[in-house]
């Protein structure tokens, strides 16, 4: 009995000794890998085995290439012990039909809870197979990946295609650098924002391919301190600030700054967009450096925005709109369908104040004249196309 002890004490030491050493691979956990098993519990048994080790040393949930791993609506939670790594090398499915989702109104797929020094790293895809959900209203769709409480997060490398809704949504996190991913999903799938960012400080957004049926990027309230560089977007909706005040709530953006990205056949560019009888600001935000491809509406502040569909507090006398200042969108060039290559379409109960609009060189595709359409700015600009009676109020 005692020489049985002891040999099942050696092979558990060598298990445990092997995945303490680094690596947490899901096919040790029981993962199938065959894009038609369900391996929800396995990963989420490995993710606990993994989380729950406190040794100190980084730790890597592995998602083995050459395989594809069909999962259900899950969250992975922390706190860890260590900082956490997932090697996303293989590919990650959806159920392919709503109807086979264990639970189809879940308003999440994929949830990161809690977790500070997590990595996503790899060159795996994520598929949502959202088609069938597209029908539904917004309210009724998951999104695919979303990060809750995670600061010092690293998202690289990684590809999503057909989210039923969100690509990636981050919610109350700090310290995030996202680089070198893709985000796809067709022009006309509804709501299927590549990243979406809401009560969340320093983030970095860098060097990606974001084409969807939505907003490439959004920033909502509590976005504070927003960097985003060479990014390419397109189709969607641009890369936008809001929507801001939606049933008189208030708004909390500011320090943004978009720099050398490119907008290639979007519905719009550079983008700020407020409900009416909202509060609170949009404040310090800078497009730089901006390529525009084909672009509707390169330029668009839009303080009476509302959803199609949906309905927010009508501005009433008196009411106190999102207020809109110190706003650049400076070294804009390329190209435009649409005559009205700038849009400012400001309150009059709050106007726009220090908006700037310098190095503006946006041609349109016919050839002909361009126009812009301001109401309740003030602002400058060294732009011909921008004559002074933009900001007159």
């Amino acid at each position: 009995m005692e020489i049985v002890l002891r040999v099942v004490f050696f092979v558990s030491f060598l298990y445990f000794g092997f995945v303490r050493g680094g690596d947490y691979n899901v096919l040790d956990f029981g993962a199938k890998g065959d894009g038609e098993t369900d391996d929800s519990k396995a990963f989420v048994k490995a993710w606990k085995t993994m989380c729950g080790d406190d040794d100190g040393n980084t730790k890597t949930l592995l998602i083995p290439s050459g395989q594809t791993f069909l999962l259900q609506s899950l969250q992975f939670h922390g706190p860890c012990g260590s900082s956490s790594v997932v090697q996303m090398n293989g590919n990650i499915v959806a159920p392919v039909d709503k109807r086979a989702w264990l639970d189809n109104k879940t308003p999440n797929w994929i949830v990161f809870v809690s977790i500070n020094g997590l990595t996503i790293i790899g060159v795996g895809t994520i598929n949502g197979f959202g088609s069938s959900f597209w029908e539904e209203t917004i309210d009724k769709r998951p999104t695919a990946l979303e990060f809750r409480n995670c600061n010092n997060l690293n998202i690289s490398g990684i590809t999503s295609i057909d989210s039923p809704r969100n690509h990636i949504s981050i919610n109350n996190c700090d310290k995030v650098m996202i680089s070198n991913i893709q985000l796809f999903a067709p022009e006309k799938s509804p709501n299927t924002d590549g990243i979406n960012i809401s009560f969340s400080t320093n983030v970095s957004i860098s060097n990606s391919i974001i084409g969807t049926g939505d907003d490439c990027i959004a920033l909502k309230t509590g976005s504070v301190n927003i960097n985003i560089t060479e990014v390419v977007c397109g189709p969607g909706h641009g890369i936008s600030i809001g929507s801001l005040g939606d049933n008189g709530q208030k708004a909390k953006v500011q320090n943004v700054h978009v720099t050398h990205s490119t907008f290639n056949k979007t519905t719009n560019g550079a983008r700020i967009k407020t409900w009416q009888g909202g509060e609170g600001y949009a404040k310090h935000i800078y497009f730089e450096h901006i390529t525009i491809i084909d672009a509707m509406n390169p330029i668009i502040i839009d303080q009476q925005y509302k959803d199609k569909g949906r309905h927010g507090l009508e501005s009433k006398k008196n009411s106190a709109d999102v207020a809109i200042s110190n706003v650049k969108f400076i070294d804009f060039r390329g190209t435009t369908s649409n005559e009205k290559i700038i849009t400012l379409n400001c309150s009059k109960i709050k106007p726009c104040k220090n908006i700037v609009l310098n190095d503006i060189n946006i041609t349109t595709m016919n050839g002909e004249k361009s126009t812009i359409d301001c109401s309740s700015v003030v602002g400058n600009s060294d732009s011909s196309v921008v004559t002074a009676d933009c900001f007159k109020i």
